[in-house]
């Protein structure tokens, strides 16, 4: 069993090609020449500050939304700024997205897939088709906004970039009521490990990842945003669970910070090798530190079984 790896960003104390002197939490940063960011999900929380951010430190954005063209960012210009409207869960809505941000900037340096929401409620009262909304958004939204990337990034001169996914702790650890979100988050996870092992054949690519693993964050993840199972299907089985409820106590209480967690996006989309996986938050440290301890003494206890199914006599 691997041990648990940690990811530490560095900051850096220096000035920014700033515009908002009264945003003193921009001044903690790294820095580094002008790129391109593309980032979905760009109406409210990691996606909007992330945008502000980068913009702040003299870089081009394309923020990508459902109403993208219409949101307006503190800097944005002609010359720095793209707001594109994009429906993740549609292939041509997608292509038109990067399509225009490439004919606007030329390039791309940095993918952000942000966009996604939660669902909560017990399993038996979720609907298919919330579960299939839940998976068109999440994990399909993905693989749309990372197919589109892919090529741009192996064609362009110079080569490579940095795809991140916004995932959750949720990609690594079951959370009840949110069985569907949390396997939307695990087929992201999965989908992203092993495409990083494809490319990973062809460094000359320089396509890097890193899968951003938040714990709680006061955003309006568990508030406006947040979806809710069918209440008239609820069974009376479940009248100790009350979703809406759970949702409602823990909003505006997490520890995280969406301002801080946006730096370290940003910070991270900078490192020369960034992380495959990095989990924000000291809530979602302190839970996959307990899994990773769980998970070892579990293979650890069981492994008479693991260990007594292959054929006799081979050898690895």
């Amino acid at each position: 069993m691997l041990a648990p790896t940690y990811h530490s960003f560095s900051v850096r104390n220096t000035p920014l090609h700033t515009f908002d002197t009264s945003r003193p939490d921009l001044i903690h940063t790294m820095t580094a020449p002008s790129k391109v960011f593309f980032i979905t999900g760009v109406s409210s929380g990691f996606g909007k500050e992330y945008v502000i951010h980068a913009l702040a430190n003299g870089h081009k954005v394309v923020a990508a939304g459902r109403t993208g063209s219409k949101l307006t960012f503190p800097g944005a210009t002609a010359d720095n700024f793209l707001g594109v409207d994009v429906d993740v869960t549609s292939t041509p809505s997608t292509k038109a997205a990067f399509k225009a941000s490439l004919d606007k900037f030329g390039r791309l340096d940095v993918v952000c897939a942000n966009s996604g929401y939660g669902l909560s409620g017990e399993f038996e009262s979720l609907t298919e088709e919330q579960v299939q909304e839940q998976f068109d958004v999440n994990f399909f939204g993905v693989t749309k906004t990372v197919r589109e990337t892919l090529p741009i990034l192996r064609q362009q001169k110079p080569a490579g970039g940095v795809i991140q996914v916004v995932t959750s702790i949720g990609g690594q650890i079951g959370v009840p009521t949110y069985t569907a979100y949390t396997a939307s988050k695990w087929a992201c996870e999965g989908f992203i490990e092993s495409l990083a092992k494809e490319t990973d054949q062809k460094p000359e690519w320089g396509i890097k990842y890193t899968l951003i693993e938040p714990g709680g964050f006061r955003t309006e993840w568990a508030g406006k945003n947040m979806k809710f199972n069918d209440q008239q299907a609820k069974h009376s089985d479940y009248s100790h669970v009350n979703s809406k409820e759970n949702a409602s106590k823990r909003h505006g209480k997490q520890p995280g910070d969406p301002v801080k967690g946006a730096i370290a996006f940003y910070n991270l989309a900078l490192e020369k090798e960034p992380p495959l996986r990095v989990i924000l938050g000291s809530d979602a440290h302190a839970a996959l530190t307990n899994k990773h301890k769980v998970d070892s003494e579990r293979a650890k206890k069981w492994e008479h079984y693991t260990l007594n199914t292959d054929v006799d006599g081979y050898k690895a």
